[in-house]
């Protein structure tokens, strides 16, 4: 049985995508400063072998998803809601005793509404009319 994820793993997903779009576009930003033919001195590139080779990430990711300031506005909104949600007190625990008193009223209770409910709606409801209307019923 799975359990459905807490608002604080949502907020989290959300996050590390957001995240991990800007990382990708910052290194796709820092690749291609890297292959700007202007930059370079007209020395030849040298491939020093000693360093471990990164794979460059996809050249075209098209334009952002979002605009900044949305993504801003959207981050900022996300972190409110879950500093909210990490403040709000869990339920009070269940009282045995309180339970227990609950269910021995429960069935008095209904009877108690079955015999008396109809009529103090029906009163109040000829009230109303009565006071609407101006006429006596």
């Amino acid at each position: 049985m799975q359990r459905e994820p807490s608002m604080e793993d949502i907020l989290a997903s959300i996050k590390k995508v957001i995240a991990e779009e800007k990382e990708l576009r910052t290194a796709v930003d820092a690749v291609e400063e890297s292959l700007d033919p202007a930059d370079s001195d007209g020395g030849d590139d040298i491939l020093e072998l000693d360093e471990p080779i990164e794979a460059a990430p996809p050249a075209d990711l098209g334009p952002p998803l979002l605009d900044q300031d949305a993504a801003e506005t959207t981050r900022h909104s996300l972190e409110e809601l879950s500093s909210v949600a990490a403040t709000v007190p869990t339920g009070p625990a269940v009282n045995p005793l309180e339970e227990m008193v609950r269910e021995m009223l429960r069935p008095i209770l209904k009877e108690w509404l079955d015999e008396h409910l109809p009529n103090i709606v029906n009163e109040h409801v000829k009230r109303e009319i009565s006071r609407i209307t101006g006429r006596k019923l």
